[in-house]
């Protein structure tokens, strides 16, 4: 019986059929065919988008539509003839989107079955003891913090109230994106800035990659696609004042073009050589 859900779609016109995403997809629901990367079955795509990153044409977004349920039950059955590595992988993907019901049939597949279930991944991370938001999965968050929170460890009140951070995890259809102050720093700012969560992160949700060691083409197809999908109110770019983080600044602007959207730009930029010492 389908049901109206997340699932992958693959623009055709954009797909090269390079098979980047196939390894990326555990769950074993795309193949290439005919030179383009294919959707193979509804009941193996999880719509959690582990593939999307990974695409270098920006060919793959989340949908809402008509599909048969994911059947996590058939999806064990074929990643267990991979092996304990891929079963430990799938179960970490699980994990890191808050797929509590899923890591739970998994577990119980492999049980049911007498295959060893890897001990940290019987059940999701306890949130962390500072209480932030930001310890939990994306299926759990609210609203990034504004105005007085927690005292962290180190006893300031931490702002954090999205996860994952990193661009390249951060799903396009994440739901703390919509309608949110977008805050998109370079890796280097959080710890050359101490007054990071305060002056900067308070009320917006955070983005993070380092412009020298990644991949900036991916980058500026992974913040059009958010951008697109998602009404963003603005964004603020945190740099430092280093050469190459330049590069991130250029692709936030390129990522806005390229959205078709018109989104209010701001931008930071940190001198490690200013902070108190």
């Amino acid at each position: 019986m389908s049901t109206t859900r997340k699932i992958i779609r693959i623009d055709e016109d954009l797909c090269t059929g390079c098979g980047e995403c196939i390894p990326n997809c555990l769950e074993g629901a795309l193949q290439i065919i005919d030179d383009k990367a294919r959707l193979v079955s509804d009941l193996f795509c999880d719509g959690l988008g582990a593939c999307i990153g990974h695409c270098p044409e920006g060919a793959m977004t989340i949908e809402e539509r008509e599909a048969e349920p994911y059947d996590e039950r058939a999806v064990m059955a074929e990643i267990v003839k991979q092996g304990p590595n891929v079963i430990a992988a799938h179960l970490t993907h699980l994990l890191e989107h808050g797929a509590d019901d899923f890591v739970a049939e998994a577990v119980a597949y492999l049980e049911e079955n007498g295959i060893p279930v890897p001990e940290e991944k019987k059940a999701a991370p306890a949130p962390s003891p500072c209480g932030c938001a930001g310890a939990n999965a994306p299926a759990s968050l609210g609203a990034p913090v504004v105005g007085p929170a927690p005292a962290g460890p180190s006893g300031g009140p931490g702002r954090l109230g999205n996860w994952p951070i990193q661009i390249n995890l951060v799903p396009a259809w994440a739901p703390y994106l919509e309608g949110a102050d977008v805050l998109i720093a370079a890796d280097c700012v959080p710890a050359a800035m101490p007054g990071f969560h305060q002056e900067l992160l308070d009320g917006k949700v955070l983005l993070i990659g380092c412009p020298k060691f990644d991949d900036l083409a991916a980058y500026r197809q992974k913040l059009a696609n958010i951008f697109r999908e998602n009404d963003i109110k603005s964004v603020t770019v945190a740099i430092m004042v280093v050469p190459c983080c330049a590069g991130l600044d250029q692709v936030v602007k390129q990522a806005i073009a390229d959205s078709g959207r018109e989104i209010p730009l701001s931008e930071r930029v940190i001198d490690f050589r200013d902070q108190p010492v």
